[in-house]
C-alpha cells in the first residue's frame, strides 16, 4: 500500500532537511545516550528507528505496553540489527514508582525524548480518562523534566500537536497547558518541541481502523467536513529528530504548509484507500445500511461506506500549527518552520492549575464540567464547544 499516494503526496516531505543535516545528524547521534519515553507508540518506534539506525552510544526505551514494545525490537532486529552501543527496553510507567527507581539508578542521558501521551478527543468523554490525559500529557512530562534537570540531561524534547493552537478540544487544551509548563522549565534546561500533524495509520486513528475494517469485513465510515495534514511515520521520527537535535531553547517545530502539505478529509482518504484495495466505495444512507451489505458487496468489488458531518464534541473542521501572535521562523529549513519563543512567565497560572486539579484528586470525586472551567481560566482564548455526542457514539 503507498501510504504516501493515499495522503495526496508522491515524496517524503523532510528528504531535503535531512540530507542537508546528515552529517550533523550522524555526529550527534553517534556521539550521545538517548532515553525515548513512550517510544513503542506509533510515533515512538518511529523515532526509535531514527535514532538507531545512526548508531547511538546508548538508546533506552521505556513504553507501558509490553507487547508494543516486543514488537519495536522484532522490528529493529528485522530491519537495522544490531548496534555496538547498549540498547534495551523497559516496561514501565512513567508515573510509576518503578518508574523513578530506574531514572535514579541510570537516569544518565545527553538527550530525553518523551512521545508518551493520550492523544485521542474522545478521551475527553467521561471526567475519569480525561483526569488521566491531563496526568500523561501534563504532569507525567513536566515530571520527566524535573528529572532530567537532576540528572544533568543536555537537552529535552517532547512532542506537542497541531491542535495545541488555537485548540477546541480537551486534548489541544492539555498540550498548549503542557506548552506553558515546558516554558517554565526551559529557565533550567534546554527544550524543544513539535506541533505535529496526523500519522497516517497510527495505532487507534482513523486510517488505522480502516485497515481493521478490512481485516474483520466491516463498512468503513467517515466523516466528509473534517479535513487533516498527514505525515507517514518516517516523517514523524525525522521530525522529532532534527527539532531535538537542531531545536534550540523553546523552539516549536512544525512542518511548512507552503511545502507539499496539502489539507485532505478523511473521506477522500478511504476512497483513495479502497480504490489501492481493488474495492469501489459504495455509498450508504445509515450505519445499518453499510453494516447489512457487508456481507454481499465484497464479492462484487464493492465495499460499503458511511460518510457524514461531523457532530461529536472536539473535532476541529481544520488543523492550524500556529496562531497569528507567535513568532515564525520559515527561512532556516527548507520544508519545516520553527515558532520562536521568548520566555513568558506564566507561573500563576500554572500554580492555580496545579492546585485545583491536586484538589480535585485529593477529593476523588470531579466533574468533567469543572476541569473544562479550569482549561478556560488557564487557556483565555479556549473555545470548548460541548454537543453532548462523542466518537464512542458512532460506528
Amino acid at each position: 500500500m503507498n501510504v504516501l499516494n493515499l495522503i495526496g503526496r508522491d515524496h517524503l516531505l523532510f528528504e531535503k532537511d535531512i540530507e542537508q543535516y546528515k552529517n550533523i545528524l550522524t555526529e550527534k547521534v553517534s556521539t550521545s545516550s538517548f532515553l525515548v519515553l513512550g517510544g513503542a507508540g506509533s510515533i515512538g518506534q518511529a523515532v526509535v528507528k531514527e535514532i538507531f539506525k545512526r548508531n547511538p552510544k546508548k538508546l533506552h526505551v521505556v513504553d507501558i505496553s509490553e507487547n508494543n514494545l516486543v514488537e519495536l525490537v522484532r522490528d529493529i532486529r528485522s530491519s537495522f540489527g544490531y548496534i555496538e552501543g547498549d540498547f534495551q527496553t523497559f516496561a514501565l510507567d512513567i508515573g510509576s514508582l518503578e518508574y523513578d527507581a530506574f531514572i535514579d539508578v541510570d537516569g544518565n542521558y545527553n538527550y530525553v525524548l518523551n512521545l508518551s501521551a493520550l492523544k485521542h478527543v474522545r478521551s475527553e468523554k467521561d471526567p475519569f480518562t480525561l483526569m488521566r490525559m491531563i496526568n500523561v500529557n501534563i504532569f507525567n512530562t513536566y515530571k520527566s523534566i524535573q528529572q532530567s534537570i537532576e540528572k544533568g540531561v543536555s537537552k529535552y524534547f517532547c512532542v506537542s500537536t497541531d491542535k495545541a493552537a488555537n485548540p477546541v478540544n480537551m486534548m489541544g487544551a492539555s498540550k498548549r497547558i503542557m506548552e506553558m509548563f515546558i516554558m517554565k522549565a526551559s529557565q533550567d534546561l534546554n527544550i524543544s518541541t513539535a506541533r505535529f500533524a496526523n500519522v497516517a495509520f497510527s495505532d487507534g486513528s482513523l486510517l488505522h481502523g480502516f485497515n481493521k475494517r478490512i481485516e474483520k469485513l466491516q463498512p468503513i465510515v467517515a466523516p466528509t467536513d473534517v479535513t487533516r495534514y498527514f505525515v507517514v511515520p518516517q516523517e514523524a521520527g525525522e521530525l522529532c529528530l532534527l527539532s531535538c537535535l537542531l531545536g534550540e531553547n523553546r523552539d516549536i517545530f512544525f512542518p511548512d504548509l507552503d511545502q507539499g502539505l496539502d489539507l485532505i478529509s478523511f473521506a477522500d482518504i478511504a476512497v483513495n484507500y479502497l480504490k489501492q484495495k481493488g474495492y469501489e466505495p459504495h455509498l450508504c444512507e445509515s450505519e445499518q445500511e453499510a453494516r447489512d451489505l457487508i456481507n454481499t458487496l465484497p464479492q462484487q468489488g464493492k465495499w460499503p461506506c458511511y460518510f457524514t458531518v461531523s457532530d461529536t464534541t472536539g473535532e476541529k473542521s481544520y488543523e492550524e500549527f500556529y496562531t497569528e501572535n507567535e513568532n515564525i521562523d520559515l527561512e532556516r529549513f527548507e520544508n519545516l518552520g520553527v515558532i520562536k519563543n521568548d520566555y513568558l512567565d506564566n507561573d500563576d497560572k500554572i500554580r492555580h492549575f496545579e492546585s485545583v486539579i491536586n484538589e480535585l484528586k485529593e477529593s476523588r470525586k470531579w466533574q468533567k464540567s469543572q476541569i473544562v472551567e479550569l482549561f478556560k481560566q488557564t487557556l483565555p482564548n479556549f473555545s470548548h464547544e460541548e454537543k453532548g455526542k462523542f466518537l464512542d457514539s458512532k460506528m
